[in-house]
């Protein structure tokens, strides 16, 4: 591997949120020759919704995807993501963004929808769908219509509340969503043992039904998808890949510091083929 980790002579321990002794990967020290610091996203304030994946505590890592992009790309980052979270509270983080910084943001990334699957949230539908009249043609005709359905109790509920907030209240600014990664084995305490993704939810639903849902998302909200489920590589199933997860025995859930590296770097190269906003000066 050509990159330095640092201090990677020295063992770092620290006690992780299940409460088990474990050795800490020190963060990857970047070089210049990946930075892409002329891009159009330096300088750009970033802000970033979702779950632990995202918490500004650092679960499991020592150094979380987003620090690393603002090496990377040189962006201003603003994260509201907190540790359990689902799609339900990214409609909270979003107003909870507005409220702190109104529409000076240029763009809203948004890492949720593990903890969706893992709590056994219903997918329900996008839309409801009625008839309604409409003029076509000059004549009135029966058409069937759909209304989008805002809620909090089903997957695609929470989704379309908290897009249709944001695509409300940010117009100018580019918001992307991003898929969760595959779900390993993860046991915090003796009440909360969480199995991989190898076993249904209790809706008899795997994460991959809930993946699917959030393209379809992106697709009706008309926002970029960085489909990291697909494209990060990490994958907790296989042994050899547990180089990037927190712990082998406790936590192969959570990116560690070279994990959140192998996240970063996959979306910045989806973000330098994309706009990093709207917003006219």
């Amino acid at each position: 591997m050509k990159h330095i980790i640092a201090s990677a002579c020295i063992l770092l321990f620290t006690a992780g949120f299940n409460g088990f002794a474990q050795q800490a990967v020190p963060k990857v020290k970047l070089t210049d020759k990946e930075k892409t610091l002329n891009s159009q996203w330096e300088g750009k304030r970033v802000a970033f919704l979702g779950d632990s994946m995202t918490d500004k505590r650092r679960v499991g890592t020592t150094y979380v995807y987003w620090e690393y992009l603002n090496e990377l790309l040189g962006i201003t980052p603003s994260v509201y993501g907190i540790s359990g979270n689902q799609w339900n509270d990214i409609y909270k983080q979003s107003v909870k963004l507005h409220d702190e910084k109104g529409t000076n943001i240029d763009a809203i990334l948004i890492f949720a929808g593990t903890n969706d699957y893992m709590h056994d949230t219903p997918l329900g539908e996008f839309f409801s769908e009625t008839t309604k009249q409409t003029i076509f043609n000059g004549k009135e005709v029966t058409r069937k219509y759909r209304t989008p359905n805002l809620n909090d109790s089903t997957f695609c509920g929470r989704i379309n509340k908290a897009m249709s907030y944001l695509k409300n209240n940010y117009p100018q600014q580019q918001i992307i969503i991003m898929t969760p990664i595959h779900r390993g084995f993860a046991k915090f305490n003796e009440k909360n043992v969480q199995p991989d993704e190898n076993y249904a939810n209790g809706q008899g639903l795997y994460i991959d039904s809930y993946v699917a849902i959030l393209k379809q998302a992106a697709s009706y909200w008309a926002v970029p998808l960085i489909d990291l489920y697909s494209t990060s590589g990490l994958f907790p199933m296989a042994d050899t890949q547990l180089q990037y997860f927190h712990n082998k025995e406790t936590d192969r859930l959570h990116p560690n510091a070279l994990g959140d590296y192998r996240l970063a770097k996959t979306i910045q190269y989806q973000l330098l083929a994309l706009p990093s906003g709207f917003v006219t000066e």
